[in-house]
Order: C-alpha cells, then structure tokens, then sequence
C-alpha cells in the first residue's frame, strides 16, 4: 500500500463514519433531545477527515516542489 492510499483509504471510512453519526444523531432527534454523546459523537471522524483531506490536498503541491529541478 502506497503512501497516498492509506490516507484515501481512511478518509472514505472516515466518512462513512461521519454520515452514520450524522444520521445517528437525526434518529436520535426523533425522540427528544439527544444525548450529549451521540451529539457529539460527528466531532471526531470530521476533524480526522479534515486532516486526511487537507493532507490530500498538499501533497501535489509538496510532490511539485521536490521534482522541480534547482
């Protein structure tokens, strides 16, 4: 596995995991107010997948630079 596909690999399951937390919480929604808990359970997977995705992001610029000749 390269460098680059494990981090594909986990923002995909990343965000799996958020929508099912997201849709957990409009279950939850349906009777009353949710626990604190399932509130907050999206948190996580979002900031995981907001630094596999900007990590997604940088890595062509970082590639670029290296394969520029000086």
């Amino acid at each position: 596995m390269t460098d680059k596909s494990w981090i594909r690999r986990s923002h995909r399951l990343l965000s799996i995991v958020f929508t099912l937390c997201v849709i957990a919480n409009f279950v939850a929604m349906l009777w009353g107010p949710p626990p604190r808990w399932i509130t907050y359970s999206p948190l996580l997977p979002l900031w995981l997948m907001m630094a596999t995705g900007l990590t997604m992001f940088v890595q062509p610029y970082f590639a670029a630079r290296r394969a520029k000749p000086r």
